[in-house]
């Protein structure tokens, strides 16, 4: 049986751990907190409390395992902290699983934020990604490390699924400003698709960089449109750039081509077919 440590068994976490369950592997998920933890008890497979920016507490793990792993996947939460919790988390934690688990193949789940261009064009996975933030920074030097040990690194784009959706949340509450004009383009992907990406890179057996992304950058302003029409609803106010926004402004339509050509398809191809068939989206968003 192929066996698996799942580092950060949270929102994609534990969407990805069930699927490689459901397909026959071993499965170890590792979280941050008892609470959490404790909460994922009922799951068919164990979750363990562990700190993996700790070298000795993932040594300590290690000891459980008589051979390498077949595969490890970081994509433990920093928690909305900092460079210092981005260092710790994403640089660390990789840099400590790699040493210590030495799996067969390894994958740490990075973020489309990386690519700072601002003029709507298209990026793939060969374009210039140079972030000027230091938690862009760090991710970029996780990258390199990841890539240096012969692993896969799955840039994100903005995450929602069942339940969770800022975007949507943020238009129900009156929150949401359509920024200089709407035609920054947004990027996002359902996060269970990202769970089935995850998998199909680590059973095709690739490396490198991968972009994980639906089908539809769509620009702000017509997400909001859509919005307002369908609920009827006031199209949200105009105004300036966010300039605090944490990884920065960009605009620009991220390529999935990449890992299509791997046998991926999204379920949910855009935001809207989301929206119109994930009811949880719509539930809990009502419910902020």
């Amino acid at each position: 049986m192929s066996r698996i440590v799942i580092a950060g068994c949270g929102f994609v976490g534990l969407a990805t751990a069930r699927i490689f369950h459901a397909a026959g592997w071993s499965v170890l998920g590792l979280t941050h907190s008892q609470q959490s933890a404790d909460a994922l008890k009922g799951e068919p497979f164990p979750v363990t409390l562990c700190d993996i920016s700790n070298a000795d507490v993932i040594r300590a793990l290690s000891t459980q395992f008589e051979s390498a792993l077949d595969a490890v996947i970081h994509c433990a939460s920093s928690g909305r902290g900092g460079a210092d919790s981005y260092r710790s988390v994403y640089l660390e934690g990789a840099r400590n699983l790699l040493d210590a688990l030495a799996p067969k193949r390894f994958l740490f789940t990075s973020s489309t934020s990386v690519y700072t261009q601002i003029d709507g064009g298209w990026v793939t996975e060969e374009s210039p990604a140079d972030p000027t933030r230091e938690t862009g920074r760090i991710l970029r030097a996780t990258e390199e490390l990841v890539q240096s040990r012969g692993g896969i690194v799955a840039r994100l784009a903005g995450i929602y699924g069942p339940g969770r959706s800022v975007l949507l949340q943020k238009f129900f509450t009156g929150e949401a400003v359509i920024e200089d004009g709407g035609s920054r383009f947004v990027n996002q992907v359902h996060r269970d698709d990202i769970a089935s990406a995850l998998h199909v890179l680590i059973t095709r057996g690739t490396s490198g960089i991968c972009n994980v992304c639906d089908d539809a950058p769509t620009p702000q302003r017509e997400i909001y449109e859509w919005l307002a029409s369908r609920y009827d609803k006031p199209v949200p106010p105009f105004g300036p750039i966010e300039p605090n926004r944490k990884r920065g402004w960009t605009s620009k339509r991220v390529s999935n081509a990449k890992l299509r050509t791997l046998g991926w398809t999204p379920g949910f191809p855009s935001f809207f077919d989301a929206v119109e068939r994930d009811p949880q989206l719509e539930a809990r968003a009502r419910l902020a």
